[in-house]
């Protein structure tokens, strides 16, 4: 990796518009609206009172794989979406423009051998009133490009979940469907719809993308803990640890801390934990 070529990257601005359609597709992508009848999921999921999602913040304004870049030197094949952090301003609108920046925060170098971690930070706004809507902040885990030093100051470790007596537990069955669908939203990697792909990557089959994982688990935490009002959700935290296999059922469990949520993770048919560290913050 070149760390002078990573840390001086100029990122163009990006104007985007998305739709209610839009907004619509991402609910359903990550599980809303399997009960029609249910009024909470219908505010995700129909036009007529509709909301969106927190964690689409995730999907707005993506730049694309810029760390493909081979002035960067990474390689790319060893890289792992390692965490994912959405702070939100304000709720997100169900259609507009936005304009988003985009910054390398801090490199975390883990020494020869043992990889870096490279905090990318996207800040999305409202196009018209420039008003902050939200910010993104990913951690990429470059397996092989430990040794080439640091640089920034990384944000607070997030804490793990210590599994025992939990406060809570919920669960979601993924829709076999759901890497089909979310795939919609723009990340059209074939590890998660083509079975060669998937078995070349050393999975037995397409596996759901981790944004999908985490969009699902955003999805729960507001149909449990925010009555449907997806605008409660104000920021959600989170380590991935394992993929989930479309179909699979996701087990929440985790303990309240005032307004704070901190939980894992795991799907039930493998007892795997496949999200760790997590955390969200509830008005």
């Amino acid at each position: 990796m070149n760390l002078d070529a990573l840390v001086n990257h100029r990122f163009a601005r990006k104007t985007t518009r998305f739709t209610a359609r839009d907004t619509i597709l991402y609910a359903l992508s990550v599980g809303a609206g399997r009960d029609p009848s249910c009024e909470r999921d219908l505010r995700l999921v129909y036009e007529r009172d509709l909301q969106a999602l927190p964690t689409m913040a995730a999907v707005l304004a993506h730049p694309g794989m810029w760390i493909a870049d081979p002035a960067l030197g990474v390689n790319v094949a060893r890289l792992v979406h390692g965490e994912q952090r959405i702070e939100i301003a304000h709720p997100l609108p169900v259609q507009a423009e936005v304009t988003a920046t985009y910054a390398i925060r801090a490199v975390v170098d883990k020494g020869t051998g043992k990889g870096a971690l490279v905090y990318f930070e996207k800040r999305v706004a409202d196009a018209a009133t420039e008003r902050p809507l939200c910010s993104v902040l990913q951690m990429l885990f470059l397996r092989d490009d430990g040794g080439c030093g640091s640089y920034g100051e990384p944000p607070d470790s997030l804490v793990a979940f210590e599994p025992g007596a939990s406060d809570f537990v919920h669960e979601l069955q993924t829709l076999p469907s759901a890497a089909l669908l979310y795939r919609l939203n723009g990340d059209l990697n074939p590890l998660h719809v083509d079975p060669d792909a998937a078995r070349a990557a050393g999975f037995e089959r397409p596996i759901l993308h981790g944004l999908c994982t985490y969009g699902a688990i955003g999805y729960l935490l507001t149909r449990a803990f925010c009555d449907g009002d997806a605008s409660r959700l104000v920021s959600l935290a989170a380590r991935f640890t394992a993929p989930v296999y479309p179909g699979e059922t996701i087990r929440l469990e985790g303990n309240v801390d005032g307004d704070r949520l901190h939980f894992r993770a795991s799907v039930t048919e493998r007892k795997q934990v496949v999200l760790s560290h997590g955390t969200a913050r509830i008005n």
